[in-house]
């Protein structure tokens, strides 16, 4: 039996950890590697256009199976290609095993071809990041790596120099036990005394959930009904806390809708439970505040806390619901759950008013028929811009469905390919892809790696030729639209000519048939939907200092936007309001 070289090994110990696939593009640093991936019937090689999508489409599977995933790029050009995706991955806390492969090790720092510095330029996209500089550290360098990758929810990096991938694995080389899932962690008791003390002590508590709630759903709607609070969410706790809540108030933020921020500033305990919510001018300074949080720097670092909670969404209330005093008073619940009504009720009328026959096609109307079509367990991606806004108010959750974005890092381009690590985790599970012209057109190339290995992913493609979001950037400052227009293709005759199906929409009534044509097809498929340049959005409250980085105009161009069935959502909680 031939001996194994580094290479095999390094790829045995990826498949013990649960990686199913390494996305990237070969390269001749990387080729014993991909060689050895060739040869292990456990694991495939994913071959990308671009190393970009390699690394958001491992981000992407990390996200939806909760399991480490990986992708690889060759030396210099090849893996600084990584680094986007790779902080995407890192501030979504997904799980992501990077190979930035290296120049040969005998000519690190001589200025060699294509010599870059990976275990410099990724620190700060990673939880670790090194350099393997021989054999015997590979094994245990990799196991470290992982460990930290799966424990803290991050990105990790190792840097392989070829000719070492080439060189024999050391003889018996130890196999240690690796840690592949996360364990639960519970706050100390002086923390939850203290959580009780406060809510106890307040007559309108509030919550506003995050992505930390995933799997928090019941304890959440329990401790909400226990205490009477309304409850708001960020974007990335929308899919995890929004469905079967008869206590929402909607989402808070520069996409939000409802009536999330009075709920947080009108009441006198605000509880941030699992959010890293960014925006703190649309937090309150003059309510009481406790964070939960399982990572501990998460805690006070957007607001001044009164109180600061360590320990998992779930194991935190599981401890506290049973010892807070149960709230009998539902006046502040209601007043709340009545503004959120009526402001939907306010702003729906930009969406009913004749926009099914409004030409060009309001992308509105086409989230909300896409909401209506797509199946219960979809996955939906979502490039940054106008397309977040669009999903955020239309797509419903059910607890089923899947919503990801770069809704942290904020990156164009994302929603592609995501959508390719989201479909090879379940080829029989409908993924969307909705994307905008500009984020599409930038890695459009990877549209080839849904034809090449015929993923069933359905491209929604909001197509309004211009950077929607950059135009109002400008307008909040002042200036004229400049260099934000996109003179585009016929995109679904250039899905055509790659060999998918393709179909155009111009016109409000062709696009209900046009998608299911599409969910029908059994490969890709792109739908190239065009939009009105128009329909824009504005959160529901507004000031000066919380637009910086994003956008707001007074113009008369710019809409409230509709909502979808979250007003029907809305009617329905109003009937938990006792009439008088």
């Amino acid at each position: 039996m031939a001996k194994q070289n580094i290479a095999e090994q390094f790829v045995d110990i990826l498949v013990r950890a649960g990686v199913r696939r390494l996305y990237g593009v070969v390269g001749d640093s990387l080729n014993p590697v991909v060689d050895a991936v060739r040869r292990n019937a456990a694991i495939d090689w994913i071959h990308v256009r671009h190393e970009e999508t390699a690394a958001f489409a491992a981000g992407a599977e990390a996200q939806i199976t909760g399991r480490l995933a990986a992708c690889a790029g060759s030396c210099g050009p090849g893996n600084l290609h990584l680094i986007n995706g790779l902080y995407d991955a890192h501030r979504s806390m997904a799980p992501v095993l990077a190979l930035a492969s290296h120049i040969p090790s005998g000519e690190i720092g001589l200025g060699y071809f294509q010599e870059t510095h990976p275990d410099q330029l990724f620190r700060e996209c990673s939880h670790y990041c090194e350099l393997i500089s021989s054999p015997k550290q590979m094994p245990r360098l990799l196991h470290t790596a992982i460990q930290h990758a799966v424990g803290r929810s991050g990105v990790s990096v190792v840097a392989l120099p070829g000719d070492l991938a080439d060189q024999p694995a050391p003889e018996k080389a130890a196999e240690s036990a690796l840690v592949t899932s996360r364990p639960t962690v519970r706050p100390g008791d002086a923390e939850i005394d203290r959580l009780v003390e406060l809510i106890d002590g307040a007559e309108r508590v509030t919550l506003f959930c995050g992505s930390g709630c995933a799997g928090a759903h019941a304890e959440v709607m329990e401790f909400a009904e226990k205490i009477k609070s309304p409850v708001g969410h960020a974007l990335r706790g929308k899919e995890h806390i929004q469905y079967d809540n008869p206590f929402d108030v909607g989402m808070s933020g520069l996409l939000g809708y409802g009536a999330a921020y009075e709920a947080t500033h009108e009441c006198d305990l605000l509880i941030l439970l699992g959010t890293d919510f960014p925006y703190n001018a649309f937090l309150p300074d003059d309510v009481k505040i406790a964070q939960v949080d399982v990572r501990p720097e998460h805690l006070g670092r957007r607001s001044k806390l009164d109180l600061a909670v360590w320990g998992d969404v779930r194991e935190t209330l599981r401890c506290l619901t049973p010892r807070v005093k149960p709230k009998e008073n539902r006046r502040f619940l209601d007043k709340m759950l009545k503004k959120h009504a009526d402001a939907l009720e306010g702003v729906v009328k930009a969406y009913t008013r004749k926009v099914d026959k409004h030409i060009p096609v309001h992308p509105e109307y086409v989230a909300a028929v896409l909401d209506e079509l797509a199946d219960d367990d979809a996955v939906f991606t979502v490039d940054t811009g106008m397309c977040n806004v669009w999903a955020a108010r239309y797509i419903t959750p059910n607890g089923r469905r899947r919503v990801i974005g770069s809704f942290s890092h904020g990156s164009m381009a994302n929603a592609l390919p995501m959508a390719i690590g989201a479909q090879f985790t379940d080829r029989g599970r409908q993924v969307v892809s909705m994307s905008g012209d500009g984020g599409f057109a930038m890695l459009m190339g990877d549209f080839l790696t849904l034809v090449q290995y015929d993923l069933p992913v359905k491209v929604v493609l909001f197509n309004n030729s211009a950077l929607s979001m950059v135009e109002l950037e400008m307008l909040v400052a002042g200036l004229p639209s400049h260099g934000t227009t996109n003179k585009n293709p016929d995109f679904a005759a250039v899905a055509r000519a790659c060999g998918a199906y393709g179909v155009r929409v111009e016109k409000p009534k062709q696009l209900a048939g046009a998608l299911k044509d599409a969910f029908k097809h059994k490969g890709p498929a792109l739908v190239d939907v065009v939009t009105d340049p128009n329909a824009l959005s504005i959160p529901p409250k507004i000031s000066a200092d919380m637009v910086t980085g994003f956008a707001l105009s007074a113009s008369k161009i710019v809409l409230d936007g509709g909502v979808g069935r979250m007003l029907q959502m809305a009617r329905s909680n109003l009937r938990n309001v006792p009439r008088p």
